[in-house]
């Protein structure tokens, strides 16, 4: 499978990361002729090759001569009504999106008010979509990331200016739960480093590790800074990893059961809620008949290898019970990770299941749902439905948002 793998070296901008992509060889011309498809005006684009610290890589500008300012919403419409194929307008969206929900976040103003500046022009189109563009030229189907280089905590460098890191960049970073490198003194006096619009295309595309693959070609992306003690570049690893298994398999996993006729529902709650305490992955249990036709319950518990001796105890202590069974297993687990989504009813923690690098569901964490219920007042499933939806809307767009 195709792959690209983002080294944010000395920080990463949104021409930073399409200028890495011109540097691997997408054309400027495929560039530009596909980025007319937009219909907008106003804006050149020029490639150059230059050095940062002896490192040798393409400068990618936008010209925007006139730069009008326009809402999210018109440059949503933009690219949505554009003639480019879907899955460059998707992954362009998706990026769009997460920029504008961050901005909305620090501004505490719906994305319909919000009044951008930089963020606001032509060049953020083109940054985003130009690559998204650049990946399906050059066969990406998978993007990785190390971590963000946000550089030094500064203060704002003129009056009304922000601070370092932008906020913005701070929301994305927090909402994906992106990595970042730690503050180090070879960043001071550089001031910003990573970008919203570099930081919501990252955090947005990306997963954060560095694959084992099989490395094609390197492309090197310039900033505008030359500071003295490290290089401002972006580069970008393009090749080859292993293909996606459906599910990883899990093993070092021990199953402990037992059976029990004598325990009231509170002893099974409390001890299945010591057994996760203590790092269980999964703890049920299931209704038996047992000898002389007794009722009874099978408590079964999945644990990794090194936690037996410690959930075995927990068993023993906890119920009735005067031995437990133990075997080893292996199992299958689909890729996941927990987002943080900004939502209609606020922040809300979401686990995301991957199968083949794809998204196929999402799901609301209950503990998020139910706060937000009680404080709003509202029926539990009326908020969980509904943050689903938008949590739906955000990673797999386009799917139905019926159960």
């Amino acid at each position: 499978m195709k792959a690209a793998y983002i080294q944010s070296i000395g920080g990463a901008s949104g021409d930073m990361l399409l200028g890495a992509l011109v540097d691997l060889g997408l054309p400027l011309e495929t560039l530009e002729g596909e980025l007319a498809q937009l219909n907008l005006s106003g804006y050149q684009i020029t490639a150059k090759t230059d050095t940062r610290r002896e490192m040798r890589g393409t400068k990618l500008t936008v010209g925007v001569p006139d730069p009008a300012r326009r809402t999210p919403k018109e440059l949503m419409e933009v690219v949505s009504n554009c003639g480019l194929p879907e899955g460059i307008k998707e992954r362009a969206v998706r990026v769009l999106d997460a920029l504008w929900r961050a901005e909305s976040r620090v501004h505490g103003q719906p994305q319909e008010a919000l009044e951008l500046e930089e963020l606001g022009t032509v060049d953020t189109l083109v940054d985003v979509v130009g690559f998204s563009i650049g990946l399906a030229y050059l066969g990406v189907e998978k993007i990785y990331a190390s971590p963000l280089v946000l550089g030094a905590a500064e203060p704002p460098r003129w009056p009304g200016g922000y601070s370092n890191p932008a906020p913005a960049t701070l929301e994305l970073a927090a909402l994906a739960g992106a990595l970042v490198v730690e503050q180090r003194s070879i960043y001071e006096g550089a001031g910003e480093l990573t970008t919203p619009t570099g930081a919501a295309i990252i955090t947005t595309l990306a997963e954060f590790q560095q694959p084992d693959m099989s490395i094609q070609g390197i492309g090197v992306g310039l900033g505008s800074k030359d500071p003295e003690n490290f290089a401002n570049v972006t580069r970008v690893w393009l090749g080859e990893v292993a293909q996606h298994p459906v599910a990883r398999q899990q093993s070092q996993i021990v199953l402990l059961e037992t059976n029990l006729d004598d325990a009231t529902g509170q002893v099974l709650g409390y001890a299945q809620d010591r057994l996760f305490a203590i790092g269980a992955l999964d703890v049920w249990s299931v209704p038996v008949q047992m000898k002389k036709n007794r009722p009874g319950v099978v408590l079964s518990a999945l644990v990794p290898k090194e936690l037996e001796s410690a959930a075995v105890e927990v068993i023993l202590r906890e119920t009735p019970t005067l031995g437990v069974r133990s075997r080893p297993i292996q199992r299958y687990v689909a890729e996941r990770k927990s987002v943080s989504v900004e939502t209609g009813m606020g922040l809300v923690s979401v686990k995301v299941k991957y199968l083949e690098g794809v998204v196929i569901g999402v799901a609301p964490e209950y503990e998020d749902c139910r706060r937000i219920a009680l404080e709003a007042g509202a029926p539990f499933q009326e908020v969980y439905q509904r943050v689903l939806a938008e949590a739906r809307n955000q990673f797999m767009p386009g799917t139905s948002n019926t159960q």
